[in-house]
């Protein structure tokens, strides 16, 4: 199989908004289910986090070393024969300057898959939990990619530390992800769709690009003994492919307009996909 380089992966994203693994690029039967394939994957997923430990200290990390680090999600998925659907990207090609990127919450594989996605129409911040950053060597790194960390422990305060720094971050021509479920979750739910996304729109005077995922091919372990150190890195199902789909622009107004639009579309392009919703 070729394998598929980051330039050609971005460019095919900026230039016709989509991405569709070629049958050459993977392959050509998909891996068996078992321990072997969810190690393969997991590693694609989890090697950005060493790469930017070691970088880092030697100020060798940059913001387009990250992005190509964490698109060794691609690579994994496609040696095991899963293919990858990006779409809808032409909608962002569209909007001038900086967004506000909502997107639903289903696994690990999206933090990663996302950097590269985002990077290729500029820098971006992204919220997560705190604990990421508390990892071994990767405080000072999270930091320099654009993390805004949140401790989860205080509602209030993490709301106005996202929108202080948002809004920061958002005028001097970063977009700024926020994952509004707060943690992942195999329904999309109106209930659990929080508005913060839509204050910062409205607050920072930003549009809204939508964007979801169907990345249930690596999911969250709920039970036994390896949930208690690798919850986040379940068995890998090779039979599911990877999607991200980015939706329309949806132009900064009231925060509770905004809220339901976005709210609307995304679930909506999740049914699509035959995916649970609650609305």
């Amino acid at each position: 199989m070729k394998k598929t380089t980051l330039n050609e992966f971005q460019e095919s994203i900026r230039s016709t908004g989509s991405y569709s693994t070629a049958e050459n690029h993977r392959s050509s039967k998909r891996a068996r289910l078992g321990a072997l394939a969810t190690l393969r994957y997991t590693w694609g997923v989890t090697r950005v986090f060493p790469y930017c430990a070691v970088t880092e200290p030697f100020g060798a990390l940059t913001r387009e070393k990250w992005a190509a680090s964490c698109f060794g999600v691609v690579t994994a998925a496609e040696k095991l024969g899963m293919n990858v659907l990006v779409e809808g990207f032409e909608n962002r090609r569209a909007v001038e300057g900086p967004v506000v990127y909502l997107c639903n919450h289903m696994s690990m594989t999206e933090t990663i898959l996302l950097p590269p996605i985002l990077m290729s129409f500029g820098y971006f911040s992204y919220v997560a939990k705190a604990s990421l950053a508390h990892l071994p060597f990767l405080e000072k790194a999270a930091a320099h990619m654009g993390m805004v960390p949140i401790s989860r422990s205080s509602p209030r305060e993490d709301l106005m530390s996202i929108l202080r720094v948002g809004t920061e971050r958002l005028h001097s021509g970063e977009s700024f992800l926020i994952f509004p479920e707060g943690t992942r979750r195999e329904v999309f739910s109106r209930s659990k769709f929080s508005s913060i996304g839509a204050k910062l729109a409205e607050r920072a005077g930003c549009s809204i690009v939508p964007l979801v995922v169907d990345t249930r091919c690596q999911p969250t372990r709920k039970r036994g003994l390896l949930s208690k150190v690798f919850k986040d890195f379940g068995p890998v199902d090779t039979s599911l492919d990877i999607r991200v789909a980015c939706g329309p622009e949806i132009p900064c107004a009231k925060s509770r307009q905004i809220h339901e639009a976005t709210f609307d579309w995304m679930a909506s392009k999740l049914e699509s996909w035959n995916l649970p919703t609650e609305r």
